[in-house]
Formats: C-alpha cells, structure tokens, sequence
C-alpha cells in the first residue's frame, strides 16, 4: 500500500452524500444517533447470548456472530461517514481507502456466507428436529463460522490485489462516501473495462451464489414442512420470517450495486447508506422485536440489574 502508487496519489477525495453544507449538517445528528443504536443494539444482543445460558444453542451462536459482523461493517463506514459532515475537504489516505475496500468486503462476504449458514441451520432444526443436536453441535458450527470468516477474508483479498497495483496518477475524487471498488477503479490512470468486469464478476459470484442457496433452502423448508406438521406451515414461517426479512435488506442492494448495468450515482449512494447503516442497525431490532427468547433474555437481564442495585 505503501508503494509507487502512493507516491502519485497519496490520498483520496470523498464527495460525500450531498453537496449543502446545511444539509450535511442536518445529517450529522441521526447519523451518529444511528451508529450509535448499531453499535448498542448488537453489542446487546452478543451481551446476551453470551451471559445468558438460555441462549446457549446453535442458533444464537450464529446470531451471536452475524451481529457481531454487523458492528464492525457498520464501524468501518459509518464514523467516517459522520465525521465528514463537519468537514469542507473529506479526505482519506491511500492506505485507509485499501483498508476500507478490503474490511468491507472481508465483513461483508463474511455475513452473506453466515446467513447461509443460519438458513442451513433452521433447515436441520425443522426439517430434522430429532437429529438436530447431534447434526449442529459445537464443532459443527464453529467450524461453520470459520469457514464463512475465511471466505470472508479470502474474497477481500482477491478484491484488494486486483486494484492495490493499479497506477493512481489523476483524478483523486470519489462520488461516495466510503471508497467502493467500482467508484475507485475509474480514478486508474489506464483502461480498467476487464478489470471491473472481473471485480463485478467476483463480488458477483459470491452474492448470487449465497442469495440463490438461501432462496432454495427457505422455500424447501416452507414448502416441504406442512407435509409433515398440521400446523408446520404456519410454525415455519413464523421461525424462519426473520431470517428471510434479513436476507432481503443484506443483499438486495448488493446485488442491485453488482449486477445492474446502469450506474445511477443517488440510487448507489442510498444503497450503500442502507447496506452500511441501515442494515447492521435493523438486524437486531428484527431479531429482538420477534424473538421471545431474546426478549426473554433482556427481562433476566433487566430484573438480575435491578436486583442486584437494591441488594446494594
């Protein structure tokens, strides 16, 4: 990163959401009110379910992690996305912009492998509920999340290596507010028409290929189900809604972003604010607001608090 690149062009300038300065200065407060509610409510619900022994199953490891990816993708947008609104001149390092690019896909990538993982979970829970802890059980998933954080990791670094050589010897300005592949590539001082195929082809890939794994293994489950329960049909969508609500708002911007020929930049800049902001915060409200044990979870939390404040 610290390379001849770096030499030509040592930084990179963000055009940010919107040009008005009042406006951007309207932005600021529901902004770091929002990452403020993502960061609160998914360290909530790891808090949970990892005191809580009732929460101690397969399913919550996972959901464990998937708000744990949500944090750190919103984390690595979302301050300097809020901070930028005080600014007149919003810069970011050749270095910071290669780390952004790769923690955004590393996280990323990481959370659509893990929600392919969670819908492999709720198959084995109520397609096969007798098997289940013996099919789900510690190493399993563990060895499940590791396979979706290499996968992660992997899928950023092919994406990094693609573009980190790349001669940056022009323009510097990028229509974004985070540095997003397809924005940077155009600022390569030479033809990157392949390139940005191979890149959109990669991201491409890997998020049809998850999207198109969840859509079978959901309709698997609500379709085969009622075959074996009278009231299967309605117990399978009750259990896997909120899965399949996240599912949609992750990766249909993804996918809009990746596969649609026609770049429109304020429809790009509104699905990444929503993939970014939006989602990592309405993750745990869609988990929390529909899940009793959770909810549950939060009354022991709240009355072993309130407790242990009159013992003292």
């Amino acid at each position: 990163m610290e390379g001849a690149n770096q030499s030509v062009v040592s930084a990179f300038i963000f055009h940010g959401l919107c040009n008005s300065r009042e406006l951007q200065t309207l932005l600021l407060l529901p902004f770091s009110l929002l990452y403020l509610m993502t960061l609160v409510g998914n360290l909530l619900v790891v808090l949970l379910i990892v005191t809580d022994h009732h929460l101690h199953s397969p399913m919550y490891f996972l959901l464990a992690h998937l708000s744990f990816i949500d944090l750190c993708l919103s984390s690595v947008t979302t301050p300097k996305l809020t901070t930028d609104f005080l600014k007149d001149n919003k810069t970011i390092s050749f270095a910071g912009c290669m780390s952004q690019i790769l923690c955004v896909h590393f996280f990323g990538g990481g959370e659509m492998v893990l929600l392919v993982t969670m819908a492999y979970d709720r198959y084995v829970a109520i397609c096969k509920p007798l098997h289940y802890s013996s099919i789900m059980d510690k190493q399993k998933c563990m060895g499940l999340v590791l396979i979706s954080w290499i996968i992660g990791f992997l899928h950023a670094i092919s994406q990094l290596l693609m573009i980190v050589d790349l001669p940056f010897c022009g323009p510097r300005e990028v229509d974004s507010f985070f540095c997003d592949i397809p924005l940077v590539i155009e600022l390569a001082c030479m033809d990157t028409d392949t390139l940005r195929m191979i890149i959109n082809a990669d991201s491409g890939v890997l998020a049809t290929t998850c999207f198109i794994l969840l859509i079978i293994s959901y309709t698997y489950i609500l379709l085969t189900v009622p075959l074996n329960s009278k009231d299967g049909s309605s117990k399978a969508l009750s259990t896997c809604s909120s899965h399949i609500t996240v599912v949609v708002l992750f990766f249909g911007p993804c996918i809009f972003i990746y596969l649609w020929p026609v770049s429109i930049t304020w429809v790009n800049k509104f699905l990444a604010v929503f993939y970014t902001v939006i989602t990592p915060l309405m993750n745990p409200a869609i988990y929390t607001l529909r899940n009793k044990e959770i909810k549950s979870a939060i009354k022991r939390l709240i009355n072993q608090h309130v407790s242990s404040r009159d013992n003292c």
